[in-house]
């Protein structure tokens, strides 16, 4: 093997690196936009979106619902102050926190789409 073609290998190296890595960066962002397009894809979720909330029937909605554990000035109880939570998590997402029952002790709550697009504009406010 000649100087030159062993100096001509680390770069043919790094290349592959780099093509590898841009290969890695090019699919997570596929899987990302997938995934966010499979979760607004959902008929609920695009009803929700659809519709325009009432922050008073809203926040009636809260008080029945929620309050229990987030406090009636949302400030937090057993579960989480919401004051500002539009700012850390999406529309979509709130709806599926709402919905899901995944993070207990927090209930599965089913809301008709007015009744989630008025609890979505009363959080919204906070």
């Amino acid at each position: 093997m000649t100087v030159t073609e062993q100096l001509i290998q680390p770069k043919d190296a790094i290349q592959r690196i780099i093509l590898i890595i841009l290969g890695m960066i090019f699919l997570a962002i596929i899987i990302v936009v997938g995934w966010y397009l499979h979760e607004i894809s959902d008929p609920y979720i695009n009803e929700v979106l659809s519709r325009q909330g009432d922050v008073s029937r809203g926040q009636a909605i809260f008080e029945i619902n929620c309050a229990g554990c987030h406090g009636i000035e949302a400030d937090g109880i057993v579960g989480p102050s919401l004051h500002r939570v539009q700012k850390h998590k999406s529309k979509v997402s709130l709806i599926q926190q709402v919905i899901s029952g995944k993070t207990p002790p927090m209930p599965k709550f089913q809301p008709s789409s007015q009744e989630m697009a008025d609890l979505l504009s009363y959080l919204e406010k906070l």
